[in-house]
């Protein structure tokens, strides 16, 4: 079994496609999307639109429920929100709204967004100091909540990881497709840096008894990503693109 693992695409359909069709010399057996798909100042509907024209396992992110469970007071006050929801249309919405919370892929690996009971909270990476540490081994163990699958396919911190576990599992965070820094307010402020442009995925492999894990960054045309950003007047979002940066 072969497959490309990507996450947290955040309407940034040019890093998208550039990595759909790297994932596709890699002749993979299926891909594979961990969620935070749509949302962002890009291209919703056109990135809806090409992951449409592919068989890809989907699962939900935080930030898909939040397009769909937005209220009138949270769209009126985000023009970002505004613009996603505008862009998208009904089917799209549909199509979000229809995505499971999480997947057992095959009898050996899970999918999930954030961590197996909760979206909202990063499985790997402890932020209480304003920047990602590794939990512990024991830290992430609670957090699966007796999920036991030989591999966890994760996302949600937008940071590439692979780690290995005491219980003999492995847990790898593909990173984001979209977008690669950002700053976040919840559960504290704390911000996340890749510290490069290229968009990242993963491809994991099954050879005899184990896994192969190949994190791969992918270059694309950034620029047409930053136009859309700015006419929307996102300029956080130019600075996350180009730079990989918080600041």
């Amino acid at each position: 079994m072969k497959f490309a693992v990507f996450s947290d695409i955040h309407s940034n359909v040019y890093a998208l496609e550039a990595v759909i069709n790297d994932a596709t010399k890699h002749a993979v057996d299926t891909m594979v999307n961990l969620g935070d798909i749509l949302y962002g100042p890009i291209a919703p509907k056109a990135t809806y639109e090409l992951l449409m024209q592919h068989e890809i396992v989907t699962i939900c992110g935080n930030q898909d429920r939040q397009i769909y469970q937005a209220t009138a007071d949270e769209i009126s006050s985000n023009p970002t929100m505004q613009f996603i929801i505008e862009d998208l249309g009904e089917a799209a919405i549909s199509w979000m709204k229809s995505l499971p919370f999480d997947k057992q892929l095959t009898a050996e690996v899970y999918l999930c967004h954030g961590t197996p009971t909760n979206d909202l909270i990063y499985l790997l990476e402890n932020v209480e100091l304003g920047y990602a540490q590794l939990r512990s081994d024991t830290e992430i163990i609670k957090l699966l909540q007796g999920q036991t699958s030989k591999l966890i396919c994760c996302g949600h911190t937008h940071t590439p990881r692979t780690v290995g576990l005491s219980t003999g599992q492995i847990v790898v965070n593909p990173g984001s497709v979209g977008l690669q820094a950002y700053t976040d307010d919840e559960p504290v402020i704390h911000s996340m840096e890749n510290f490069s442009a290229m968009a990242s995925y993963c491809i994991v492999e099954s050879v005899d008894d184990h896994w192969n894990i190949q994190h791969i960054k992918v270059p694309y045309d950034v620029q047409k990503a930053v136009v859309a950003c700015e006419k929307r007047d996102r300029m956080d979002w130019v600075h996350f693109l180009t730079t990989g940066r918080r600041e």
